[in-house]
């Protein structure tokens, strides 16, 4: 007699009410950190004017808020998960508005840099937490790849919109406003978060170990200092001993990882074959591209003579690529696979940072605005769906510490591209043949090339512009030839790491898309 009892189907939950409104309160927490992390360098030179850091202390002004970032990424990932996502991402958005206040009225350098290191704790909250929320709020995988797709789009919207709004406000105001700005967008992100978010957490998450907190700030930033001073000034005892250090530390914090049954990091997240490679392609793509963002604004304002607000809008190609990529990016994948997006991204900015070995000084805007709108599509496909591979790799009890791992990526690359490429730019800089009386600080960098110019008399200036410029360019291209390697070799690698991954949840083993399940049509031999 045959059975009339059916399977049991896996029912879809109910989706969440309200859950665009509050991807609208998320999306504006990342906005925030974005524009707040690229005016600070329009400020520079008024903050400069105004405290008179020295060297060293202008160095810190600009680094350590990247340091303390990435030292407490996976910690504060980790503690979101563990106290409630909703709770950290509303206290971090409080501290990170309180302390913009300090920032805009610091009066000494010291206080300055105390400043941008607190705003680095407080950062380190609202990453983390807006990618997991996300995981959270939608339950559905083809509305989550949108909203990841929305949450990506509106990163790059505010890397754009940074050096506009900050050019402009530098323009009619005192440099601190650039600081004051965050204040209504927290005040909004709080009010309405309160109302909108829903809380999650991992229900069984363990002790938070201070141990493991210690290890991972101490290794990450010992070794993003050692990458970031080895670039600037060379190796020496004191940076050696610093990534020494940092190496030990991360060493150290792996071992307890593996050792303790309720982690602050769960290492086999790193077995999963698309939790690895989506983090490892993120790390080296924006390793490749850190020559082009490093360098670009320099080239277009000290090469081709633009003013900052025009540099700005002349890198808006970038951004506009990469928001319409995002929000297709999901599609995409799902009409073609994982792999083949990202790879066909990755390989797509490779290429364009191939053609960017053709720069001259006198180049037209059309081939730079073409090449930038390619590299923002590209990274927009790729960065998009690998976020949304690593959320869906892992359950929903560790979306936190997962989205760490990604930022956290994305923190070590730029160091390390910065420092990578950044030193071919230098060394081939530093030795280009100037005229006679040519000043020594001169071939520090282009910009101080341009100040010592204005110093000197037309017959000698002008060659010595030619003569830096040159360099500088040269030192582009190779940049830009080493960042193409790299990411057509990221490409290629993704294709294979990435083989069999989808955009659905993995949870589901009854899943027909599911990586796991012999019927994903990825896995058929």
């Amino acid at each position: 007699m045959t059975s009339t009892v059916q399977p049991a189907k896996t029912a879809r939950p109910t989706p969440r009410p309200g859950r665009w409104l509050a991807l609208c309160v998320l999306v504006l927490a990342v906005l925030l950190v974005a524009v707040d992390a690229t005016v600070l360098g329009l400020a520079t030179p008024y903050i400069s004017e105004d405290l008179h850091p020295s060297g060293t202390q202008l160095l810190w002004i600009g680094d350590v808020y990247s340091f303390v970032i990435a030292g407490l990424l996976v910690s504060m990932g980790s503690l979101g998960d563990r106290i409630g996502r909703k709770r950290i991402l509303l206290c971090g958005a409080t501290a990170f508005g309180a302390v913009s206040v300090l920032n805009a009225y610091a009066t000494t350098p010291e206080l300055m840099i105390l400043a941008r290191a607190l705003l680095g704790v407080a950062g380190a909250t609202l990453m983390p937490a807006t990618l997991a929320l996300i995981r959270n709020l939608f339950h559905d995988p083809r509305e989550r790849s949108l909203a990841v797709g929305i949450w990506g789009a509106t990163a790059s919207a505010g890397t754009a919109v940074g050096p506009i709004v900050g050019g402009f406000l530098l323009e009619h105001f005192w440099w601190g406003s650039v600081f004051l700005i965050n204040l209504p967008v927290m005040a909004v992100l709080v009010l309405v978060g309160i109302r909108t978010l829903p809380e999650s957490r991992n229900p069984n998450p363990g002790p938070w170990d201070l141990a493991s907190v210690l290890l991972s700030l101490v290794g990450m930033i010992g070794v993003v200092y050692a990458v970031k001073e080895a670039a600037t000034h060379g190796f020496s005892w004191p940076t050696l001993a610093a990534g020494l250090l940092g190496a030990g530390a991360l060493y150290g914090f792996v071992r307890r990882q593996l050792t303790m049954p309720a982690p602050l990091l769960d290492m086999r997240l790193f077995r999963h074959r698309g939790f690895s490679g989506a983090v490892l392609a993120d790390l080296l793509t924006v390793l490749g591209m850190s020559g082009l963002v490093f360098f670009l604004s320099q080239y277009l304002q000290l090469v081709q003579d633009r003013r900052p607000f025009e540099a700005g809008l002349a890198e808006l190609p970038a951004a506009v690529g990469a928001v319409v990529a995002g929000l297709l990016a999901g599609r995409a994948a799902r009409r073609f696979s994982v792999r083949s997006v990202v790879s066909a991204g990755l390989a797509a900015v490779g290429l364009s940072l191939a053609v960017l070995t053709c720069l001259g000084q006198s180049t037209g805007y059309p081939v730079l605005g073409a090449a930038l709108l390619v590299v923002g599509a590209g990274a927009g496909l790729s960065f998009t769906v690998t976020a949304d591979v690593i959320l869906s790799s892992v359950p929903k009890e560790q979306a936190g510490a997962a989205s760490a791992v990604s930022e956290t990526a994305y923190e070590l690359g730029a160091a390390l591209g910065i420092a990578l490429l950044g030193s071919i730019v230098t060394a081939v800089y530093s030795g280009f043949r100037g005229p006679a009386g040519t000043p020594p600080g001169a071939h520090e960098s282009l910009g101080a090339a341009v100040e010592a110019s204005a110093q000197l008399p037309p017959s000698t200036a002008e060659p010595l512009l030619d003569a830096a410029r040159d360099a500088f360019v040269h030192g582009l291209h190779l940049a830009a030839g080493a960042g193409a390697a790299v990411l057509l070799g990221t490409a290629a690698a993704a294709w294979f790491l990435l083989k069999g991954q989808n955009l659905e949840n993995p949870e589901n083993p009854e899943n027909p898309e599911n990586p796991e399940n012999p019927e994903n049509p990825e896995n058929a031999e």
